[in-house]
């Protein structure tokens, strides 16, 4: 059954918000809690994506391999790999970094030196600036703080 086609029988509060179209960044917490029946976001992130069929969800390959590793330690390698085939079929797309994206990585992870250190979270705010991005799908308060150069948050349209 296809992850966007799959009913679910309550929609959840942040399913309720306007249909957002077009390009989302998404952090590895919705995409483990996709795949993770039993987590308690997956409902949320479900309804979420149900009621948000125009939107075009995004992620980096440092996000993949973290929600793969996670998905086979606390489920089974199958769900590692189901995710994997969801995203072959076009469930959401894998930016591939740019040259520099590292340097400007290095660069947002010094300036939130406070924050536990999170690859996959520097590399999601590195990819939201490169591509101009500002809505995010994350469980982690982590992206409240976050701010690109112009100061401004992202918009996690899970949490707001």
């Amino acid at each position: 059954m296809s992850i966007r086609r799959a009913t679910a029988t309550a929609q959840e509060p942040a399913a309720r918000h306007l249909a957002h179209h077009g390009p989302v960044l998404v952090d590895s917490g919705p995409l483990i809690a996709l795949f993770n029946a039993g987590d308690h976001w997956h409902a949320p992130v479900l309804a979420w994506l149900q009621a948000n069929p125009g939107a075009t969800l995004i992620s980096t390959w440092c996000v993949a391999t973290e929600v793969c590793a996670l998905l086979a330690r606390r489920m089974a390698n199958d769900c590692a790999l189901d995710f994997l085939r969801w995203a072959q079929r076009g469930g959401i797309t894998l930016d591939r970094a740019a040259e520099g994206s590292l340097t400007d990585v290095l660069r947002i992870s010094e300036r939130f030196v406070d924050l536990p250190f999170d690859l996959a979270d520097a590399f999601v705010a590195e990819a939201a600036t490169r591509l101009k991005l500002k809505h995010l799908l994350s469980i982690d308060a982590d992206f409240d703080v976050y701010r690109d150069r112009a100061g401004r948050a992202l918009v996690n349209l899970l949490r707001r």
